[in-house]
């Protein structure tokens, strides 16, 4: 599995204010869309391109598009997040959704929602969540989507624990992840450590809904 670790000034003082647990959620949602922004940019790096002439105000010049735009899909509830700064990027990226909830005993992802195309095959897609902890959650994911023909995952992560990349690395399949850091360890509760603490609860307050 290709794993890049975006090792950029900026990115790092954004991922530092999402850390920081004086950040109240205004912060870390602004951090969070800058940073969002960041990776997203560096992900679509290999995407493919066709080229077509466009008129300048004095000449022609050669001008470039996608040739086909990536789809996003957010893990929710804390991949919303990310929604806004992907398409900032790429403003003709298409939106899909999958809900996984985490049960707080096993750690294991619960399923909720499913809204994505019938068939992804020869599509880019671009899984999105904040955080890869167990992998438990973009396993599931990475499942869906390959189940429906996805053949060209990139899974966009701003904080992950090396236990999770590593199991995601031993699931294998058409995946890369693309990551603002790799930290070392989760705690009893599966939370990365250091970390950022719940990502969701960062970004939206705490969850009121027992599942």
């Amino acid at each position: 599995m290709d794993i890049q670790v975006v090792n950029h000034p900026l990115a790092a003082s954004r991922l530092t204010i999402m850390r920081d647990r004086r950040s109240d959620n205004a912060a870390f949602r602004a951090a969070l869309a800058d940073l969002g922004a960041m990776l997203i940019y560096e992900a679509a790096r290999g995407l493919e391109v066709e080229e077509f002439d466009t008129q300048t105000p004095v000449a022609t010049a050669r001008g470039t598009r996608l040739a086909t735009p990536p789809i996003i899909v957010p893990i929710i509830r804390a991949g919303l997040g990310m929604i806004d700064p992907a398409l900032s990027m790429i403003p003709d990226a298409q939106v899909g959704f999958i809900g996984l909830a985490r049960d707080e005993k096993t750690h294991e992802p619960v399923p909720y929602m499913e809204a994505l195309p019938d068939d992804l095959s020869g599509r880019p897609v671009f899984l999105v969540d904040p955080m890869l902890a167990t992998g438990g959650s973009l396993i599931h994911a990475i499942d869906l989507l390959v189940g429906r023909g996805a053949d060209d995952i990139t899974c966009i992560c701003m904080v992950s624990a090396q236990p999770g990349v590593d199991k995601l690395e031993a699931h294998g399949g058409p995946v890369r992840l693309v990551t603002a850091t790799v930290d070392p360890s989760l705690n009893e509760d599966a939370y990365i450590v250091p970390g950022l603490g719940d990502a969701g609860d960062r970004l939206y307050g705490p969850r009121n809904i027992e599942l």
